[in-house]
């Protein structure tokens, strides 16, 4: 009974998450999709593999390597270890200490020393024993460190997932980013390869009489433009291959990925309840874990002002000479309790107290922040998928009517009806319309990977994926 007595107090305060205004749904979402199933995942759960949504195995290869190379994701699994370290470093403290030890020694008491058998003497000493010391946590202190470790190393391990989630959806944004390079590359060199056809055309037709040599300069400034253009496309293309190399952990100067012509499709991203952001944003999880470790610590700091209670015992043997060391009277022994507490500090305990008050009210606005930011990211994304949806309807019409814009005038010119700065217009109007098309595509696909970001990932049921 008393061994319950000394572990029955408890210095942590009752606390429960903060509570935060959560609307009941998005302002900008859609209806939702069929094959879409939101989890309800513990804190510091792995997302698994989001990116699969888009079915695109180059990606799905590329983002394997993260887990493996990625040198932000290794400090952070480092940092998650350094923590779980620290859970069984105060675990420890509810276990007894036990030390040992050998000594041997000559000492020499001054001749001068008055009333002193040995005074004068060289003596020997020899001795070993054991010690065991035991603090019973008789006011909590103990078990709020312990709550505050393992605390802690929740928010490691969901902030080992955030930065997973922040790595891979970087690659993805990069590798969609480049892959828009190569078909705006493809556009680019065909139109160079078909003004450069225009203009020995014309420069044949100059020679012949039929056209004058300001179609000529006309041509020429569209194909060097358009070079210029090209080339500019490869040094961005460059800097985002160099990119993905570091992000998967290889040399940017011996990592290649061949250019691809790919056609992608924005997948449907029903973004659910608000709510649900509570537990699959790994940040947020984070947060709230770390508002309960504040609280933990406010639990160490109430224990200060209690005394502390240390059970010890040591018991060895010792002897001026070897050969009686291992005999009966040779053994020494101590046992007894020690109980210690501070009566004046000056007021260290107290302050200690508001610092720890102070810290846990800094975690619950931490967290209420990173709700009301996770929900403008959402909202953010929602609003940018549908307008850059219609934008993309809007343009695909564009390119079709200067197609046929483009087709009509190059008729027009080859029947002497029209200079040939009009046929340039028409080009550079639906290449420019085709390249527009293009970034709009891109950028669907990266508002695609921030929205998936925002959402904490499309964690799948674990009961129904086993």
């Amino acid at each position: 009974m008393f061994g319950l007595a000394l572990t029955a107090c408890s210095t942590i305060p009752d606390t429960t998450p903060p509570q935060v205004t959560v609307p009941t749904h998005y302002a900008n979402a859609p209806e939702a999709a069929s094959g879409w199933k939101a989890g309800t995942p513990a804190n510091g759960q792995p997302l698994g593999p989001w990116w699969t949504v888009f079915n695109d195995a180059e990606l799905n290869t590329l983002e394997a390597k993260v887990d493996v190379s990625n040198q932000t994701v290794r400090k952070a699994v480092a940092q998650l270890q350094q923590a779980r370290a620290m859970v069984d470093y105060q675990h420890a403290g509810f276990l007894p200490t036990i030390t040992a030890g050998a000594d041997a020694q000559r000492f020499r008491t001054s001749q001068n020393v008055v009333d002193r058998s040995l005074a004068g003497k060289t003596v020997p000493d020899y001795s070993m024993g054991l010690s065991a010391s035991w603090e019973p946590d008789l006011f909590g202190r103990i078990r709020a460190a312990n709550a505050n470790a393992a605390d802690t190393a929740q928010a490691s391990a969901a902030d080992l997932e955030a930065v997973r989630l922040s790595v891979t959806a970087d690659l993805a944004k990069d590798y969609f980013d480049l892959r828009s390079l190569d078909n705006q590359k493809q556009l680019l060199d065909a139109s160079v390869n078909a003004y450069a056809a225009a203009l020995r055309l014309l420069q044949q037709q100059l020679k012949d009489g039929a056209i004058d040599a300001s179609a000529i300069a006309q041509a020429q400034t569209q194909l060097e433009s358009t070079r210029t253009r090209d080339a500019d496309v490869d040094v961005s293309r460059a800097q985002l291959q160099h990119a993905i190399a570091t992000l998967i952990g290889e040399p940017a100067s011996t990592f290649t990925l061949p250019p691809a012509v790919v056609s992608f499709t924005v997948p449907a991203i029903p973004p659910g309840l608000p709510s649900e952001l509570l537990q699959r944003r790994p940040d947020i999880a984070a947060a709230e874990r770390r508002v309960a470790a504040a609280n933990a610590q406010i639990g160490e700091a109430h224990a200060a002002f209690f005394p502390d209670l240390v059970l010890s015992a040591s018991a060895g043997l010792e002897s001026t000479f070897y050969a009686p060391w291992f005999t009966a009277p040779s053994l020494f022994w101590s046992i007894g309790p020690q109980l210690a507490g501070t009566l004046f500090d000056g007021g260290k305990r107290e302050a200690s107290l508001h610092a720890a008050n102070a810290q846990y009210d800094g975690t619950v606005a931490d967290y209420r922040q990173s709700v009301l930011v996770a929900l403008q990211q959402v909202e953010d994304n929602l609003s940018a998928l549908q307008t850059l949806a219609t934008e993309a309807q809007s343009e695909a019409r564009a390119v079709s009517a200067a197609n046929l814009s483009l087709t009509l005038t190059t008729n027009r010119f080859n029947a002497g009806a029209v200079s040939y700065l009009d046929v340039v217009t028409a080009q550079t109007i639906a290449l420019s319309n085709q390249l527009q098309a293009e970034d709009i595509g891109a950028r669907r696909m990266d508002a695609s990977v921030a929205l998936l970001k925002a959402l904490g990932g499309p964690w799948q049921d674990r009961a129904s994926a086993g």
